[in-house]
């Protein structure tokens, strides 16, 4: 064995295990992983009657109460623009959204649903409405609120340490 691969080696054994909470932060995180791919599938099957996607709903979602521009929509959901701005105009290319001036920037327009992408997210609502009170009611509100509560510390936690 080469003296490099016997140091590399070496180097990988000599890793020492995480602490405790360490591990417990571990646990929470692949569990959370976990869930991310079976909140995305359900969320698919959600939007799919509507004619939507995921991401096409996440859109929809985020100009429900008032118009945004893209990069306030890509801020609020921690995406790229330029994924966000392909999304919006194809919502605006199938007459789902429409792009309004923005009294505030000449150039960024706002996104806007019209009374198409209003009907297709109360129609996801209504689905997901129904999805969300079978599985609160099999999980029981007491657990949820306090999963809620550690989640959103966790998330204050590893937004103040993001590595790098």
């Amino acid at each position: 064995m080469s003296p490099s691969l016997e140091t590399r080696q070496d180097a990988v054994k000599s890793v020492p295990p995480r602490s405790p909470a360490g591990e417990a932060f571990n646990e929470v995180l692949l569990l959370v992983l976990r869930l991310n791919g079976s909140f995305t599938a359900a969320g698919e099957a959600l939007a799919k009657p509507a004619g939507q996607s995921l991401a096409r709903w996440v859109v929809l979602d985020q100009c429900r109460d008032s118009p945004a521009t893209v990069s306030d929509i890509a801020r609020r959901l921690r995406q790229a623009r330029q994924s966000v701005q392909r999304i919006a105009d194809l919502l605006v290319a199938d007459e789902l959204a429409v792009y309004q001036d923005n009294p505030q920037h000449q150039r960024a327009k706002l996104v806007a649903l019209t009374p198409a992408g209003q009907a297709a997210l109360a129609s996801i609502d209504t689905a997901q409405r129904l999805w969300c009170d079978a599985l609160g009611q099999a999980t029981g509100e007491p657990t949820l609120r306090q999963t809620a509560a550690g989640l959103r510390r966790l998330a204050e936690v590893v937004d103040a340490g993001q590595p790098g």
